[in-house]
């Protein structure tokens, strides 16, 4: 496969940026879009010139960090991770356009690499349970329906890799903010402090940039690990509690 690639390349957060055509040939249908991007710095290194900086660590699927916009969608054509994301998807001899995430909350440290520590400090305000550490209860101490069980898991399952916020024409964080308050109000650990969670997350999502949700739902339908929209509902209505509880 031949291809023409068009890369955001900016030197720092405070740079100015633009995107820089590339051609690359030889890359093999079966390779990973990390991998053809190695084999781009590879080329570059080569030619002495400065290599495109891109976040990657498991190449898996399974940490998030590989997040990138390709052609205008999250993670590309394929409703996958980047890193899962094979050059089968592409034709020979197309223009491809690589972004970094665009959101003001995730602001551009070099080339395709953002800073997404806003979602750790959403975790820090309140995506955790207060318990006292010790040994592990037994499992079946606490028992847990199965359908609140299953639905936990399914929202535990979101990586936090932004492609949500990077799929929103508001830049929104709903979609992750609604996972972490649903997988943790789930389940009975989780309901001493929960209407105090969701105020203070959603606090600090408001605070952090991210913009408002307007229900179009591109974000669901970014989100490599299918989190549904209805976790956005669940944190509305734990919302409605908070404000009736007055937390």
């Amino acid at each position: 496969m031949e291809l023409t690639l068009k890369i955001w390349r900016q030197a720092g957060p405070t740079a100015k940026g633009e995107l820089v055509t590339y051609q690359v040939k030889d890359i093999s249908p079966d390779m990973s879009f990390l991998e053809m991007l190695d084999v781009l710095n590879e080329q570059l290194i080569t030619e002495g010139t400065e290599p495109i900086a891109f976040d990657s660590d498991c190449r898996e699927g399974i940490c998030g960090m590989c997040g990138l916009m390709i052609s205008g969608e999250a993670h590309g054509p394929e409703r996958t991770t980047t890193c899962q994301l094979h050059m089968r998807s592409f034709r020979s001899g197309e223009t491809i356009t690589i972004e970094p995430w665009r959101a003001n909350a995730f602001p551009v440290i070099r080339d395709l690499v953002v800073d997404r520590s806003a979602f750790d400090r959403i975790i820090q305000s309140g995506g955790y349970v207060s318990v006292n550490t010790g040994a592990a209860p037994e499992a079946h101490s606490v028992p847990v329906p199965k359908e609140k069980a299953d639905r936990a898991f399914d929202s535990a399952k979101c990586i936090g890799c932004g492609a949500c916020v990077a799929a929103c024409p508001n830049a929104s964080g709903m979609l992750f903010l609604g996972a972490k308050v649903t997988h943790l109000g789930e389940l009975p650990q989780g309901q001493p402090e929960r209407n105090g969670r969701v105020v203070k997350m959603l606090e600090t999502h408001d605070l952090e940039g991210f913009g408002g949700c307007t229900n179009i739902g591109e974000c669901a339908a970014a989100c490599p690990k299918e989190i549904p929209l209805d976790v956005i509902s669940t944190l509305n209505a734990d919302l409605r509690k908070a404000a009736r509880s007055g937390s």
